[in-house]
């Protein structure tokens, strides 16, 4: 399988997406300005998802919304380094499985607010035939979602994740954003695990795209391969597209459980000059990209998932 794939809008993007934006949708190894999730005034109706504590499965019906076919762009260059296993990184305690799921959905939209997070199924590619996708929550850091996606024009299909809000405060306003993690990923088919990050805006004709790829999986990163960088300890290969608009953190390694400096990456991003120093803060997502699923139902499991911000 190669691991040249299309990679097209995300999650909310593809509703809330002005004009004037470029979607990074190219038959070769590319990128995408991907919205993980909906904001507070923009999210899927009350049928769709559901909000506060889950007494019983959820869900619901409501068809997507429409949106715009995206705008071909030129393929990037370069290859991406598959990240290696982890050593460091330890599985996650039995304890922490999902035994009994407080919300279920297999809705295209369907999603779940929690003691405020939003965990989302998000199947939010509209543009080729989607395989089936539920999502299983015991909580918002406790939760899977079983996918079977096709390798159908090699796109990014779904992006499941769990997402908290920043409505536009100012990076600079923050001492500290932090974030820790557990995930559990099959090793099969194509996909990469990782945070989605929203500065100024969340897919609007302004917005720029900061992904920290957690575990990569024969996925490639939109745009160019830049540099190779160490931050807070760990190693990542840093891509962008030339305006800057997407811009990836690859780590080397894979991390299955870890802790990762959120505001130290962005002010690194700043002092590259990929970010203006008065950039605003979106939204934080983490979660799995789903590309291919090898011909079965694979399983992405989430068992830890926080963030501290000061």
């Amino acid at each position: 399988m190669t691991s040249q794939v299309v990679r097209g809008l995300s999650g909310q993007g593809r509703r809330t997406l002005a004009a004037g934006l470029t979607l990074l949708v190219t038959a070769g190894p590319a990128g995408c300005l991907a919205a993980c999730g909906s904001s507070a005034q923009d999210r899927p109706s009350a049928g769709a998802w559901h909000a506060g504590p889950a007494t019983g499965t959820g869900g619901g019906t409501a068809s997507a919304p429409p949106s715009a076919p995206p705008t071909p762009v030129g393929a990037a260059s370069g290859t991406a380094t598959p990240t290696t296993p982890g050593t460091a990184s330890t599985a996650p305690s039995v304890s922490r499985q999902c035994g009994k799921p407080a919300f279920v959905t297999s809705a295209r939209d369907g999603g779940w607010e929690t003691q405020g997070y939003f965990v989302y199924n998000n199947m939010w590619n509209d543009s080729v035939p989607l395989g089936p996708q539920t999502l299983y929550g015991c909580a918002y850091d406790n939760w899977y979602v079983v996918s079977s996606q096709t390798d159908s024009a090699g796109a990014v299909k779904t992006y499941p994740n769990v997402h908290k809000d920043y409505h536009d405060a100012r990076i600079s306003s923050f001492h500290s954003i932090t974030s820790s993690f557990a995930a559990t990923s099959p090793r099969v088919g194509i996909y990469n695990v990782a945070f989605d990050i929203w500065t100024n805006g969340v897919a609007t004709a302004g917005s720029t795209e900061i992904m920290i790829w957690t575990e990569n999986y024969k996925q490639v990163p939109a745009g160019n391969k830049i540099s190779s960088v160490t931050l807070n300890g760990r190693a990542y290969d840093a891509w962008k597209t030339s305006d800057n608009r997407y811009i990836a953190l690859v780590a080397r390694t894979a991390m299955t459980s870890a802790t990762v400096d959120i505001l130290g990456i962005l002010k690194w991003t700043i002092a590259q000059g990929w970010l203006a120093a008065g950039a605003t803060l979106g939204q934080i997502c983490y979660g799995v990209e789903i590309v291919y699923t090898a011909g079965r139902s694979a399983t992405f499991t989430f068992t830890n998932f926080s963030l501290a911000s000061s």
